[in-house]
Parts: C-alpha cells; sequence; structure tokens
C-alpha cells in the first residue's frame, strides 16, 4: 500500500488562503521576490523556473527582467493559487510566463533546460527537500543557478511564538511537535548543506531583513488567517475559533509601540551554482 502524501493537508490550505494571499499585511512576498530576481539579475531571453509559485510573486518580476524574449515557467500543485496568477497575467497582459500545475519534487521537464530555478518560501513545506533541490538541480543548466529563499530565526517573532503556545492550549498543537515548517530551514548552515548536498557549488546564504510596520494587532491576524498558518486555525472549532482569536490579539497588543506592530521578516537567500 502505498503511503499517504505529507504535503495532503497543505495544498487545500494554500486554495484556501489563495484569495487573501496578496493581502497588504503580507507584503514581504513581493518585498522578498522583488530582491531576489535583482540579486539574481537574469539577462534578457533568459529561461527561468519559479517552484512553488503561488500567486506569483517571484514570476512576475522575473517575467519582467528575462523580457519578451525570455520565458518564465511557474509551478505549484495549488490550483487555487495559480487561478490568482492568470488573473494577473490576462489583467496586465504579460506573453512570457506559462502556468503548470506541478509537483515540485517531479518536474515534467528536461534534463539542463533553465538558466535559474527558484523557490521563494516553498521549500520547507517539501517532505524531503534535499531529494527536491536534487530535482531542481536536474533541470537546470550547468553554470545555472539555483535559488531559495526561507525564513530566519527571529522571523514572525515574537508574535509567532505566543500563537504556537495559545494554540497549544486549546490542543492543537503539543509542545512535542516538530518545529514549523517554515522554520526548517531557519539555521543558514542547513541551507548551505542542503546545496552542497545536492551537488551545487558556490553555494552562498545571504540574510536581509524585510520586516515592517503592521498598522495594529488586526493585521497580525490578517497575516495568520492568509497564510500558511490558516491550516492551524482551522483544527480550532469554529465556535471557539473567535475566543481563540480575541485571546491571541490581546496578548499581542502590547507590543505595539506608536508606530504600530513591527512584523520581522528576517529572511534567508540561499544559492548555488550547478557544476
Amino acid at each position: 500500500m502505498s503511503q499517504p502524501d505529507p504535503r495532503a493537508p497543505v495544498i487545500p490550505v494554500f486554495d484556501l488562503v489563495a484569495s487573501g494571499y496578496d493581502d497588504p499585511a503580507l507584503r514581504f512576498f513581493p518585498f522578498c521576490a522583488d530582491r531576489l530576481v535583482a540579486r539574481l539579475n537574469p539577462p534578457p531571453g533568459a529561461k527561468l523556473l519559479d517552484v512553488a509559485t503561488g500567486t506569483g510573486a517571484v514570476a512576475l518580476a522575473a517575467a519582467q527582467a528575462v523580457g519578451a524574449d525570455g520565458r518564465v515557467m511557474a509551478v505549484d500543485l495549488a490550483e487555487a493559487m495559480l487561478d490568482r496568477l492568470q488573473e494577473k497575467i490576462v489583467k496586465f497582459g504579460i506573453r512570457n510566463i506559462d502556468l503548470h500545475a506541478m509537483d515540485a519534487q517531479k518536474l515534467d521537464f528536461r534534463r539542463d533546460y533553465f538558466d535559474y530555478v527558484v523557490c521563494s518560501f516553498g521549500i520547507f513545506f517539501l517532505p524531503d527537500m534535499s531529494a527536491a533541490l536534487r530535482e531542481w538541480v536536474r533541470v537546470v543548466k550547468p553554470g545555472g543557478r539555483v535559488v531559495f529563499t526561507t525564513f530566519g530565526k527571529s522571523a514572525f517573532q515574537p508574535m509567532m511564538q505566543r500563537f504556537i503556545e495559545r494554540l497549544q492550549q486549546y490542543g492543537v498543537l503539543s509542545p512535542d511537535d516538530p518545529v514549523p515548517a517554515g522554520m526548517r530551514l531557519a539555521d543558514p548552515a542547513r541551507c548551505r548543506e542542503l546545496m552542497e548536498g545536492a551537488g551545487l557549488r558556490q553555494a552562498e546564504v545571504m540574510t536581509e531583513q524585510f520586516g515592517y510596520h503592521l498598522k495594529d494587532e488586526s493585521q497580525w491576524w490578517d497575516v495568520l488567517w492568509n497564510s500558511g498558518t490558516r491550516g492551524w486555525i482551522e483544527q480550532i472549532p469554529p465556535s471557539r475559533r473567535e475566543t481563540f482569536k480575541d485571546e491571541h490579539l490581546a496578548e499581542v497588543k502590547p507590543l505595539s509601540d506608536e508606530q504600530g506592530l513591527w512584523l520581522d521578516i528576517e529572511a534567508h537567500i540561499a544559492g548555488g551554482t550547478k557544476p
């Protein structure tokens, strides 16, 4: 009997949050995407694969960079996310992005095809990150770059720790549970280890701060409700969900100052070159 796919619960969550994924409270996604593409600096005419594209923050930035003669392939397993990106493609008349519902660990592309493979805040959701990275290396050309972003140790703190502790009080999480997916690559050394294990050379990890002030604690809830953490919130019985929200926001509110509520977005941009 085949084993169940550990990603199975994740895909419906991202289908669920697709409509709110571009909420202003989550503007770190396009901030990071712009920086990633600027660092990559793909030339006009390049072919780039955007893995776990979501609503297309990286794909849209990359499409502009590679120009009319270039091509961006954007893949995701959450089809509602791809639908949102398709709406943007139509709205802005973009002609150099192709969308595919595709498994990041089993790409339907030939070996040595892309100049670049990128994945923004998606690799840590994959059950076998090493296997996924080897697959991305397979489809990139020799001399091509593979780049991914992940969250650092201080990201979303101290609010996230308080959120997790309250989830534990509600029986959604246990103190014995593994670290949240988004923190699996919080250590830059682990990022380098993954890249080198996949055969990438000149592996480097740059850490940057993309944080900003939210207006108040209600926007922190927008972050939680419109991202992967929604999966945990959905496990709270609907009759108790509003109470959970009120309790959590009450403990977060004192963290605000005259500028608002600081949202720490420490992020690692990790990349290497295929020999």
